[in-house]
C-alpha cells in the first residue's frame, strides 16, 4: 500500500508545508536534472504541494556518488540502490539510472509503499514495461513515467487547444526528434548495449516522439517503419521513420536519429487540423506556431509561451523572461507531487506507468516492421 503523506501536530497547528523524502537513483544527467528540479520546487512552486527534502542519492561509482551527493544536497549517498528502498524516511523513489536498472528498482520501492517516477523509457521492451506498470498499479502508489516535454508550457497549451476543439479534425502528426552526437564509432556508454539499454535512438529519442504524438493526438493504431544502423559494429538503430495511422483516423510520421549533424536537441513537431495548425521546435521551446483557417496573414504566427494565463506561469517570470529546458523538470515533478498530495490525479496530463507501456508497444511495433517490412497493427494489454 502507497504511504500517506501527514503532517505533525505542529505542521498542522501551524499550516506548514509537510516535507516528503526523496531518493535518489542515478547522478549522471537524469539524476542531475531531477534532483535540481527538486530543489528548485520547494521555493519557486510557492508554496508546494509538498516540500522535497533530499534524502539519499544512490549509483554505481562510489567516488562519483559521494561527489553527486555533495553537490546536489543530500543528505547521504549510497552505492547500493536497497538502501534507498529499505528508508523510511523516503516517500518518493526517483529512479533516473540507466534503462536496465529501472524495473527492479523502481517495482521494488512500490511495493515498500513509495511513490515513483521513472526515467524513460519505461522498460527495455514492451513486455518489461508491462511488467513494471503491472507490478507497481498493484501496489496503489502514485506512478510516473518522465516524459518531461510533456510538461513545456508551449505544449500543454497546444494541448489545451486541441481540447479546446481549436484545431477541429486531427488529420496529421509529424514529429521527429533529431540529434548528432551519436556520430562517433568510438562511443561505448551504456546506451549503445542493447542488454543496457534495448535500442538507440529509437529509445532515446523516438520514445519521446511517441510519447508526444499520443499525448496530442491519440493512440496509435498502425505503423510502417525502417530501422537503421549505419556505424559499422554499432549494436543498436542509430535512426529510424516510421508512418503511423492513429486510432482517430488521423495519420503521421514519427522519426528519429542521433546522426542528424548540426542538430543539437531539435524536437520539432507539427499537427495538422481542419481549423488550424500547430508547430513546434525544442531549441526554440518558449514559442508556440499557429496558423489559423481562414486568417488574413498567409503563414503562422509566433506565440511566445510567457504569459501569466499560459501554462504553468504562476511560478516562473514576467511575460517575455523565458524558461529553459531544465525548468521542465519542475513543472513535472511539481505535477507529480501535487498527485502525491491528493490534489491532482497524474494521468492524463501527466504519464502514467501504462503511458509508459503504451509508448513501448509502439517502439516495439516499429521494430517489427522494420524486421519485417510489413504494417504492423497495434494491440494494447491491460492490467
Amino acid at each position: 500500500m502507497a504511504r500517506p503523506v501527514t503532517l505533525s501536530a505542529s505542521e498542522a497547528a501551524g499550516g506548514e508545508i509537510p516535507a516528503i523524502g526523496v531518493g535518489m537513483l542515478g547522478y549522471a544527467f537524469m539524476g542531475k536534472a531531477h534532483s535540481n528540479a527538486f530543489r528548485k520546487i520547494a521555493y519557486m512552486t510557492w508554496p508546494p504541494p509538498l516540500r522535497p527534502r533530499l534524502v539519499a542519492i544512490a549509483g554505481r561509482s562510489e567516488e562519483a556518488v559521494r561527489n553527486a551527493a555533495e553537490r546536489y544536497g543530500y543528505e547521504r549517498w549510497t552505492t547500493d540502490w536497497h538502501d534507498l528502498v529499505a528508508d523510511e524516511s523516503i516517500g518518493v523513489f526517483d529512479n533516473g539510472g540507466p534503462n536496465v536498472v529501472h524495473a527492479e528498482p523502481t517495482i521494488a520501492a512500490a511495493q515498500a509503499g513509495k511513490h515513483v517516477v521513472c526515467e524513460k523509457p519505461l522498460g527495455r521492451d514492451a513486455d518489461e514495461s508491462y511488467e513494471i506498470w503491472k507490478a507497481v498499479a498493484a501496489t496503489g502508489v502514485k506512478h510516473l513515467c518522465a516524459f518531461n516535454y510533456r510538461f513545456v508550457p508551449a505544449v500543454r497549451l497546444a494541448r489545451e487547444m486541441i481540447d479546446a476543439g481549436e484545431l477541429g479534425e486531427i488529420r496529421h502528426f509529424r514529429g521527429r526528434y533529431l540529434q548528432d552526437w551519436g556520430d562517433d564509432p568510438s562511443l561505448d556508454t551504456w546506451r549503445f548495449h542493447p542488454d543496457e539499454a534495448g535500442s538507440g535512438a529509437l529509445g532515446d529519442l523516438g520514445a519521446h516522439v511517441v510519447d508526444l504524438a499520443r499525448y496530442l493526438v491519440g493512440d496509435v493504431a498502425t505503423v510502417s517503419a525502417l530501422v537503421k544502423t549505419f556505424l559499422p559494429g554499432r549494436q543498436v538503430d542509430d535512426a529510424i521513420e516510421a508512418a503511423v495511422e492513429f486510432e482517430n483516423g488521423a495519420i503521421g510520421t514519427v522519426e528519429s536519429t542521433r546522426l542528424a549533424l548540426g542538430r543539437r536537441n531539435a524536437f520539432q513537431w507539427e499537427i495538422n487540423g481542419s481549423k488550424a495548425s500547430l508547430a513546434f521546435d525544442m531549441e526554440r521551446l518558449n514559442e508556440l506556431q499557429v496558423f489559423r483557417n481562414g486568417s488574413r496573414t498567409r503563414g503562422f504566427t509566433t506565440v511566445l509561451v510567457s504569459e501569466p494565463t499560459h501554462p504553468f506561469w504562476e511560478h516562473w517570470w514576467p511575460p517575455g523572461h523565458i524558461i529553459g529546458w531544465g525548468d521542465t523538470f519542475v513543472n513535472e515533478l511539481w505535477h507529480f507531487l501535487r498527485a502525491v498530495a491528493g490534489e491532482t490525479d497524474v494521468a492524463p496530463l501527466g504519464a502514467t506507468f501504462e503511458d509508459g507501456y503504451r509508448a513501448a508497444e509502439v517502439c516495439d511495433a516499429i521494430v517489427r516492421s522494420g524486421q519485417s517490412g510489413r504494417r504492423e497493427q497495434l494491440s494494447y494489454r491491460g492490467l
